[in-house]
């Protein structure tokens, strides 16, 4: 076994992509999400199927002080917790100029996306740093390309991106030299719910050369890459960003 993972945002797309393929590596996952719901139960039901302990948990992790619930709720399920995947996270209410983005949209998302992954994070880190396993810990944390390329038609999820990337490089600071890896994944543009509003527009951009890869990704890919990184297949790292985009941010001229 490779270890016992909690996975946030695991309904569908990145995070359930994530979350199955941690189960086919060997994890017991809890796959966790803002509420529950048939489709996170089938989630849930896809990593028993695979042999590997699973249940599934609701938890709005801006909701702090159910942070340790919901730790305790996923250690009871699947055993002690050696990786946590940071994915659960939220977009603008309605995009538009930048000019005329709310406050509610804006505190909406550092609440969720920056503040509710930073607590997480935390308690999750109080909790394995003096825990002696043979497994390797981790924490994974998905952000986006925006935590470095501004979209100003979304200006409030740039800023939570930007400060969950800072999250992520203050906690491996912080943890990797007691043995606890903490890295960044930085996505681009993969086909997801979440994306869709936007693909047809992006379409033509991406075939036009957006991108150096043609093409949208897959949360199966970027599940790969989370895998890689949770199973600690990246030995002598700290803190690195993987860019999941397809070249989107390789400088050019």
């Amino acid at each position: 076994m490779s270890g016992a993972a909690l996975v946030t945002g695991a309904r569908r797309g990145i995070g359930k992509a994530i979350a199955v393929a941690l189960a086919e590596s060997g994890f017991n996952v809890a796959a966790c999400d803002i509420a529950m719901s048939d489709e996170l139960k089938s989630v849930a039901e896809e990593i028993s199927a695979k042999g590997r302990r699973s249940v599934a948990l609701a938890g709005d992790i801006s909701k702090i002080d159910g942070h340790a619930q919901l730790l305790n709720d996923a250690e009871a399920a699947i055993g002690p917790l050696t990786t946590l995947v940071n994915n659960a996270g939220v977009s603008v209410m309605v995009r538009g100029d930048l000019l005329d983005a709310t406050p509610e949209s804006y505190d909406r998302c550092l609440n969720v996306n920056t503040r509710g992954t930073f607590f997480l994070t935390q308690a999750f880190a109080r909790r394995v740093l003096h825990v002696k396993s043979a497994q390797h810990r981790s924490i994974v944390t998905v952000s986006s390309t925006n935590a470095v390329a501004p979209s100003i038609a979304r200006g409030e999820y740039c800023v939570s991106k930007a400060g969950v990337s800072m999250t992520s490089k203050l906690f491996a600071s912080r943890l990797s030299n007691d043995g606890i890896g903490v890295y960044e994944i930085q996505p681009g543009f993969i086909e997801t719910d979440m994306t869709a509003p936007s693909k047809s527009r992006y379409d033509s951009l991406i075939e036009g050369g957006l991108t150096i890869i043609r093409r949208w990704g897959k949360p199966e890919e970027v599940a790969r890459i989370a895998v890689t990184l949770a199973t600690g297949l990246l030995p002598y790292t700290s803190g690195q960003i993987i860019q999941a985009d397809a070249g989107l941010l390789t400088v050019r001229y």
